[in-house]
């Protein structure tokens, strides 16, 4: 598990204590999708019937987390401008319960899938055995105002609804109220910074994962594990999970964690010292993690997926999923209006957003986490 998902089981008062949310993939599914053709999906659906039904898939605290979802407020404005209803799908394998139930050859009864990401292409592209899961886009008004860089999908099917940016979060008032973190790499191998940083395991975590690529990037595929080596002779801790490391960022145990640069936005809403929720762009960059929609290839209803896609990427309809998914909008004239200013005062925005493409990462990203795992896991 990872952010959101951690946040959706932590109850309210474990929440307040927590920084703000994301639609990391689950990494392991533990249940199959089909047992046999007729088998339908399983996991929650949300949601009425009526002339027209438009079925979103997506991944569950999209629509019940602890602290705040989109989900709801989506529907009641979708269903307000359309004469339809919306209904949800939250199957407990996400998007890997769709891979699974088409290549056993069972229907699929959804329309749109939000929550997509790089990684859950390629798993998907990898994994399908044949036909597509998900048709190309169609052209959509707004989709020319999405910010560059955050298209990942060269095939075209996923259109991006969100980023977040993968960053340092640290407490200033450690040490004394001494503690300063470091503004590069290199600076966190130095010595006063030992047993200082709290990192996730790529093979298991989306933020563990995004910060491992961010050091592929800052130091090249021939190097990061000579940088990953003296981390770990600098004591750096790595947890299973989001959650993990940043309790125990919370509890103290360390004064650094790899986490989210809208961190303040829930340190503010829940009243939390800011001095212990500063953010550190090393190397004045961020690692991004957009997010995408996709509409389902077998669709019966493609017109009203596309209506729901463009009312995705409507400007104030961006505004507001940023706000309640404490993420960043994906196009560039979002509109927060005043009464989301303490939003825009608190969400960070790196100098330099960097990423990998989907054609750099596939054949790469899992022998990376393997040759990691190898060399720095297994220590």
């Amino acid at each position: 598990m990872d952010r959101r998902r951690f946040l959706a089981g932590a109850g309210a008062a474990g929440a307040a204590l927590l920084a703000g949310c994301s639609a990391d993939e689950v990494e392991s599914p533990t249940e199959s999708a089909t047992d046999s053709p007729g088998t339908t999906t399983t996991g929650t659906t949300v949601g009425g019937t009526g002339g027209g039904t438009l079925v979103v898939a997506t991944y569950s605290s999209f629509i019940d987390a602890v602290s705040s979802s989109p989900g709801g407020w989506l529907k009641q404005q979708f269903e307000s401008e359309f004469d339809a209803d919306l209904v949800y799908q939250t199957p407990p394998n996400e998007l890997d319960q769709y891979i699974q139930r088409a290549n056993a050859g069972v229907d699929i009864d959804a329309d749109v899938y939000v929550g997509l990401n790089v990684d859950g292409l390629i798993r998907l592209d990898e994994n399908l055995e044949s036909g597509s899961l998900f048709a190309e886009a169609p052209d959509l008004p707004g989709q020319s105002d999405i910010k560059e860089g955050l298209g990942f999908d060269p095939q075209g099917r996923a259109v991006p609804y969100d980023t977040g940016y993968i960053s340092l979060v640290w407490n200033a008032t450690a040490d004394d109220g001494e503690f300063v973190a470091p503004e590069t790499f290199d600076g966190l191998l130095e010595s006063e910074y030992r047993g200082d940083l709290l990192a996730q395991n790529p093979s298991s975590s989306a933020t563990g994962r995004a910060f491992l690529l961010h050091t592929i990037k800052a130091r090249g595929e021939e190097n990061y594990l000579d940088y990953w080596s003296q981390l770990q002779e600098n004591d750096v801790r790595v947890l299973g999970s989001w959650g993990d490391s940043y309790s125990a960022y919370g509890e103290g145990e360390a004064p650094m964690v790899v986490s989210y640069s809208t961190d303040q936005v829930y340190a503010n809403r829940s009243d939390q010292d800011m001095d212990r929720h500063q953010i550190r762009f090393l190397n004045d960059q961020a690692y991004a993690n957009p997010e995408g929609m996709a509409q389902f290839a077998s669709t019966d209803s493609p017109d009203l997926a596309q209506s729901f896609m463009e009312f995705v990427l409507q400007p104030e309809v961006q505004a507001e999923i940023a706000v309640r998914n404490v993420q960043f909008p994906a196009i560039t004239d979002a509109e927060f209006g005043e009464e989301n200013a303490e939003y825009e005062q608190y969400a960070q925005v790196p100098p330099e957003a960097v990423s990998f493409t989907y054609d750099e990462l596939r054949g790469n990203l899992q022998g990376w986490i393997e040759e990691w795992s190898r060399q720095i896991a297994s220590n």
